[in-house]
């Protein structure tokens, strides 16, 4: 596995720092990140270090918001080469905790106009696509790029599709997307370059409740098939009311 020795660290404009971990997306990376996240978040819970105002992870890497007046670049540099030893030894499996979300899914059609263009490119039938799609468990890796996005890997290799040579400048919310080995849920309207092979009627983000978007990341995902009749029962039910 692609792990730096030591973490790259470099400024990100304004009282930002971007912490790369290794060049590969991976649950391996993944989870080295996720081990550092916490190992940063223990000690400013803890009062051993002020200053830190948010931590965000992403796939390989992790971006640190902080407060000039408490805390400078270098001292935050040391902070992270710290953290990053000591979490070295973290067993993230106890941190983590994952939780098991099942999204029902509508796929093909006007719900997924990309079905069929994944499953030519893979060599398969739709049914096949969707088949293998919905039998494995997901690890939700990130969110971003917009409120309520899940990014979830790994996609089975047989169906792993490129994105679209140009985006669409509208895919609906609740949309469900294969982008290279990764797939995903738009929680909003929003543009977007992934292959939508299905859609869910649940919501996947709530500006009203708290969390917002109640995935995140490490917590689990299955996708399973639903027809258009249950898509219209439950439009709108907010994915928080349905963990299963």
């Amino acid at each position: 596995m692609p792990v730096y020795d030591r973490p790259r660290i470099a400024a990100s404009g304004g009282y930002v720092v971007h912490v790369e971990i290794c060049n590969e997306v991976s649950l391996e990376c993944n989870k080295l990140v996720h081990a550092l996240y916490y190992t940063i978040l223990q000690r400013v819970r803890e009062g051993r270090v002020v200053g830190v105002e948010e931590v965000v992870p992403a796939y390989a890497s992790l971006t640190i918001f902080y407060d000039p007046r408490h805390i400078d670049r270098n001292a935050l540099v040391k902070l992270v080469e710290e953290c990053w030893n000591e979490s070295r030894s973290v067993d993230v499996s106890r941190i983590l905790r994952p939780r098991l979300f099942r999204i029902p899914v509508v796929y093909g059609g006007e719900y997924g106009p990309d079905l069929n263009s994944v499953a030519e490119h893979a060599g398969l039938d739709p049914e096949e696509v969707i088949r293998i799609h919905t039998s494995r468990r997901y690890v939700c890796y990130m969110l971003g790029f917009t409120p309520g996005f899940i990014y979830l890997g790994d996609v089975d290799d047989r169906i792993a599709a490129p994105r679209l040579p140009s985006p669409r400048t509208r895919v609906p919310a609740g949309s469900v997307g294969i982008a290279g080995k990764q797939t995903g849920v738009y929680g909003v309207d929003s543009p977007g370059g992934w292959r939508l092979i299905g859609r869910t009627p649940l919501r996947m983000f709530d500006p009203k409740r708290d969390p917002p978007t109640p995935i995140k990341p490490g917590d689990l995902v299955e996708f399973y098939r639903i027809s258009e009749e249950e898509f219209r029962e439950l439009k709108g039910v907010f994915i928080g009311d349905v963990r299963g």
